[in-house]
């Protein structure tokens, strides 16, 4: 079973072919980083306008690369929430208007569901598959727009456990990189830039979340506000020997401290001793490091170029859907967010 996967979430308009919700037969991402590069983030506006610009060429490239036409199709899936209302609407419309015309099985799905999903998809040049994740495990989401930590009992089925109270780990990335003026997107150049700098040179506190149900929950404004307006109160050596690549190693030890410190009191608590990361900052090589060296977990990431928001991953839970029966109407709304992926403190 053929899937066409259409993701407009953010800024990368992609596209992707997957059979049997397994096999990535292609996977087109059109990145817009030079467009957003200029003003240091993603500029809404923008980022919908080249959508509408490139999704045609985009489905076009996916489908070519998979040696396919339209009516070889089996399904279509596409996202519909979360992400910026304008560039959600490109994608959910253009996907809409192409199953209508076609006769394609259509089904509407959420995004994160999706970054849970991606480490289940394998390159068609595998011979030998890994065995399938068994359900429940423990998933670690972390992007520019959510940092989650969840319990997962089917592709779903998600249950939050711990959120951002304000946040999330992958915009605190971007806005210290931006700061600094180390690049963009912040969460690769920090990343680069810490593979040579020193993670003690500061000590960064991090956050103290006591109040009400929140032992796993996660909180970067302190740290980003720390990195940005108080560096020098948390100097652990002489101001003279001090990098650039200090800073970054610093910061990006302190935040993938704090998303592990939750999440390892949800292994704890919970006794589910497999994670699943799915989102761009899974790609962070400390963070896959940490988790790689405890031997006493089973830590699952997709490969790097799934980490990011990608078609493949939207046809992969696609198909999970449409095998099943479901079907999306034409009537499908998008929507920007998910209430149950962030909270307020206390």
């Amino acid at each position: 079973m053929n899937v066409l996967g259409i993701e407009s979430s953010c800024d990368e308009c992609a596209a992707a072919v997957v059979e049997d919700g397994i096999w990535v037969r292609s996977n087109v991402v059109a990145t817009q980083i030079p467009f957003h590069a200029v003003y240091k983030g993603v500029v809404p506006e923008i980022a919908s306008r080249k959508h509408t610009e490139w999704i045609y060429a985009v489905v076009q490239e996916a489908l070519s690369q998979a040696g396919l036409e339209p009516p070889d199709l089996d399904g279509l899936a596409v996202t519909a929430q979360p992400g910026l209302l304008g560039s959600l609407l490109v994608g959910l419309s253009f996907a809409k208007a192409f199953a209508w015309a076609k006769n394609i099985p259509f089904i509407a799905v959420d995004h994160m569901l999706a970054h849970l999903y991606a480490s289940q998809l394998v390159d068609p040049s595998v011979t030998v598959r890994a065995a399938p994740v068994a359900y429940p495990f423990l998933g670690l989401l972390v992007s520019g727009g959510h940092s989650i930590i969840c319990r997962v009992d089917d592709f779903d089925s998600l249950t939050v456990l711990g959120t951002t109270i304000d946040d999330a780990v992958g915009e605190a990335f971007d806005k210290v990189s931006n700061h600094y003026g180390f690049g963009y997107p912040g969460g690769a150049v920090i990343d680069k830039l810490a593979q040579t700098g020193d993670p003690l040179a500061f000590s960064f506190p991090l956050p103290k979340l006591y109040k009400g149900e929140h032992r796993y929950d996660l909180s970067y404004s302190g740290l980003k506000t720390a990195v940005i307006n108080q560096l020098e109160q948390f100097r652990q050596k002489p101001a003279s020997q001090i990098r650039a690549e200090d800073i970054a190693a610093s910061f990006q030890k302190t935040a993938v401290d704090i998303l592990l410190r939750s999440l390892f009191r949800a292994v704890e608590d919970t006794g589910l001793t497999t994670t699943v990361a799915g989102g761009g900052v899974a790609a962070n090589s400390y963070l896959r490091r940490l988790l790689g060296e405890r031997q006493d977990l089973r830590c699952i990431f997709p490969s790097p170029e799934l980490c990011g928001d990608n078609g493949a991953m939207i046809a992969g839970l696609g198909y999970r859907y449409l095998i099943r029966g479901e079907r999306s109407p034409l009537t499908a709304l998008a929507c920007a967010r998910v209430k149950a992926f962030k909270r307020s403190y206390p």
